[in-house]
């Protein structure tokens, strides 16, 4: 369909699901105003379930400093330890579409905050391990209680946003992730300090206590988190109208109550905009996981390794963390918002992973502790989800991206080896080749979704719509009673759908 014909379409004309309420007048609802009341209902909340999220599966490399495999019953090898981490990522990733589904079919508030309490249970579960055993139980179960968090929380997200917004509002939640490790480092100085008491070691306390604060954000989230904007509490009835009549223009169409169709889980896994997509997050989840599990590590034998420094303790290596996670949070949020305005996220994702690519450079070249910890902020610098419409297809298209970006986390978790210490060339040798082929994937993106976009100009997708005249449609890419029936059917192989670049 023609972009012309297109703009003919009366917005009363566009009723799904009869949520769209077109006996409404909203000419009241101050659109400014009201995107920033749910910015304060939405964003803050999942920034610190994310927060949360972020600081309990990364700890692990700030207790180890303090003796975790060592202060034990049962003694845990560096081979084990290593062990233990990868075990995390597999239920993690494997879980994770499935759940995506499972949080569309059921209340956000409900699935959300269940898997966010499951997970706070098993972290203080980590404060009482005596052995590797022990040690990989608890990580299992924190992957399959841990999954789905994230790339859930970006759908739902992207329920609440219209597409140019999206990552803007993604770089704020996804900046408390960065933002824990800054944290991480420093709280977990403090609760070291708690060693010996109820004759338990510091490292303990540190699982303990950050699972018992997860354990009540969890209570609270059940109450706090918002469902759709078609049921949330705190608008009215106008302004639900307001919002879903928004996204609708957006061509979203979660808001307008999509039922759940098999169709949509194999439209996901036939696109190959998943598969590329699979390939970005891949450069992106392997250097990050790398990055927070063994930033700690990297600090303490790597950047101060010689005599000199023998006497530099965990405790300073873990808050020389902190400024690279802060300017990881500057950069996220700076990025997100400047992606949104210049309305491109293609030239963002090539400045993160260029810059991402310069900083390992420098590692695997440098010898000099100054410029090797320099280079660590550089180490530190939401495509899909605006790409991909229909809600169950983009919930299984995000679940497939991410759970096989975390999936390699699975491998970056071995690649720094003590055998390898202090220099770590092979496993910065290895992020920078995740780094390489999350460039290489970006660029294909850009380059088909630009050629989708023309494809669609030109009138070459245009679907036969019963009573319109187009010369360019075709029954092969489908014949529909209105407009409103393909865009529903088809999702983002619409026509009409033009994809953010």
């Amino acid at each position: 369909m023609s972009n012309q014909k297109l703009d003919e379409i009366s917005l009363s004309e566009r009723n799904v699901g009869g949520l769209y309420r077109p006996d409404v007048n909203t000419d009241s609802v101050n659109e400014k105003k009201l995107m920033r009341r749910i910015d304060l209902h939405v964003i803050p909340w999942l920034a610190l379930l994310y927060f949360l999220n972020f600081m309990d599966r990364g700890n692990i490399g700030n207790a180890k400093l303090y003796g975790m495999t060592t202060n034990i019953n049962h003694p845990i090898s560096d081979t084990q330890y290593l062990i233990a981490l990868t075990v995390y990522f597999f239920p993690y990733a494997l879980i994770e579409p499935a759940s995506n589904v499972i949080l569309r079919r059921l209340k956000p508030s409900l699935w959300l905050s269940s898997l966010i309490f499951c997970w706070g249970v098993v972290m203080v579960c980590h404060g009482f391990i005596q052995s590797y055993g022990g040690l990989v139980t608890v990580r299992v179960l924190l992957g399959v209680t841990e999954a789905g968090m994230y790339p859930g929380i970006v759908f739902y997200i992207s329920s609440w946003y219209k597409r140019t917004e999206m990552g803007s509002k993604i770089a704020f939640f996804f900046s408390s992730a960065t933002l824990s490790g800054a944290f991480s480092g420093l709280l977990s100085v403090a609760i070291h300090n708690m060693d010996g008491v109820g004759g338990l070691a510091g490292w303990r306390w540190i699982f303990i206590l950050e699972g018992l604060v997860t354990v009540v954000v969890a209570l609270l989230s059940f109450w706090v988190i918002q469902d759709y904007p078609e049921n949330a509490k705190f608008l009215s009835e106008k302004e639900r109208v307001f919002v879903i009549r928004r996204l609708e223009d957006d061509v979203r169409l979660s808001a307008a109550g999509e039922q759940y169709r098999k169709k949509y889980v194999w439209q996901s896994v036939k696109d190959w905009k998943t598969w590329v997509a699979m390939g970005i997050y891949m450069g992106f989840d392997g250097p990050l996981y790398a990055f927070s599990l063994f930033l700690p590590t990297i600090i303490n034998k790597y950047i101060f390794h010689s005599e000199s420094n023998i006497g530099f303790t965990a405790t300073k290596a873990n808050l020389l963390t902190i400024p690279p996670y802060a300017w990881g949070c500057v950069t996220t949020v700076a990025v997100g918002i400047l992606g949104d305005r210049i309305g491109t996220r293609y030239y963002m994702s090539l400045f993160l992973f260029a810059t991402g690519a310069a900083g390992y450079i420098i590692l695997i070249a440098s010898r000099s502790p100054g410029l090797s910890y320099f280079a660590v902020f550089l180490a530190a610098s939401a495509w899909v989800a605006g790409n991909v419409e229909g809600a169950y297809k983009r919930s299984v298209t995000l679940g497939m991206a991410i759970g096989w970006g975390n999936i390699n986390g699975a491998v970056t978790s071995n690649i720094y080896r003590s055998t390898d210490s202090p220099w770590y060339t092979m496993g910065h040798g290895i992020v920078l080749a995740y780094i390489g082929i999350g460039l290489i994937c970006v660029t294909i993106m850009r380059v088909g979704l630009h050629r989708e976009n023309a494809r669609r100009d030109r009138g070459e997708r245009d679907e036969v719509i019963d009573g319109v005249d187009n010369k360019n449609a075709h029954v092969r890419n489908g014949q529909y009673p209105d407009i409103e029936t393909a865009r529903l059917d088809k999702g983002d192989d619409w026509s009409g759908f033009r994809y953010s670049l």
